[in-house]
């Protein structure tokens, strides 16, 4: 009896080690996003005792001040008059990373996704829960940069540092070829070109 051949390109060991990966990268990915979520509920707790009806608190000479302000809308309240939008667009966004996460085998991403899904949930958690009503609550913020009022930058919370700095790891990671899969992108054409033309010089 002859022992069957693998087929090309095919790896015995691959369909264990692909599924260890992908369990790994979405255990980092939910790790990641529960840690943002509940460092941003207990922040904005915090600030909800601490900060309320009370003058900004001036840190660090003033480069950072820490003042209780309620958002309707974005950032530099962008979109005031329509608050409905953003949970559904969080929804969009959670179901996306979700998605993702079916085929996600790299912990950089999950990093990156983890954060993402975290600062997404932090806020969702505000517009459905807060005041004035479902779908319709203020995101509680307190951070402000170099002015107690917002006026250099919007006044942020953890939730949205978690957003943006998912955001900033994902397009490093796409810039530098990290496959969500795992693994590298080729890192140029010129490279393979080059070897191309080696090898014809060779025959």
């Amino acid at each position: 009896m002859t022992a069957s051949r693998p087929t090309a390109g095919s790896d015995p060991a691959a369909g264990p080690s692909t599924d260890r990966g992908r369990r790994r990268s979405v255990q980092v990915l939910a790790v990641i996003a529960l840690v943002a979520l509940l460092a941003d509920f207990g922040t904005k707790h915090l600030a909800l005792v601490t900060l309320e009806h009370r003058e900004p608190v001036r840190l660090l000479g003033g480069a950072v001040y820490l003042t209780l302000t309620r958002n309707s809308g974005a950032a530099f309240s962008l979109g005031s008059d329509y608050t409905w939008i953003f949970p559904l667009v969080t929804l969009a966004v959670v179901g996306w990373i979700v998605w993702m996460a079916l085929r996600l085998r790299s912990i950089p991403w999950a990093v990156s996704l983890g954060l993402v899904l975290g600062g997404a949930l932090g806020n969702l958690v505000d517009r459905i829960f807060r005041a004035p009503g479902p779908f319709l609550g203020h995101v509680v913020d307190m951070v402000s940069l170099f002015d107690p009022h917002g006026q250099v930058w919007p006044v942020f919370n953890l939730a949205d540092s978690a957003l943006v700095t998912g955001v900033c790891l994902a397009i490093l990671l796409e810039l530098t070829g990290r496959r969500r899969e795992g693994g590298r992108l080729p890192s140029g054409t010129a490279a393979a070109g080059a070897s191309d033309d080696a090898g014809k010089d060779r025959s």
